[in-house]
């Protein structure tokens, strides 16, 4: 499966910009030591695996933040495909082919 997913912390996590990189980047950290293949850009982290360790990785990194929040926000979504691995790289591949082909590259 895939899972992109995006956890924010509220209120006394925040810096006095408004920054949560700092719990953020916990979060982060879980999802790199996890092993697991994984990206991550400007709105979501991006994680791939079987069922149960994409998710066990999810709560871990919520649990990061929430030790620093009183409050955690999680938006998660999910591409459940048995059988179907290296998607994470292989669906954005398929995209970029699509437009060579069509000179939009």
């Amino acid at each position: 499966m895939l899972a992109a997913f995006s956890i924010s912390p509220t209120g006394a996590a925040a810096d006095d910009t408004g920054s949560v990189a700092e719990a953020v980047a916990a979060a982060v950290r879980v999802v790199r030591e996890s092993g697991l293949p994984n990206e991550t850009n400007a709105m979501f982290t991006n994680i791939e695996g079987e069922w149960d360790e994409v998710m066990a990785v999810v709560k871990r990194a919520v649990d990061a933040v929430a030790a620093v929040s009183p409050r955690v926000g999680l938006v998660l979504k999910a591409d459940v495909r048995p059988g179907y691995t290296g998607q994470l790289t292989a669906k954005v591949e398929r995209i970029e082919q699509q437009l060579a082909a069509s000179g939009d590259a």
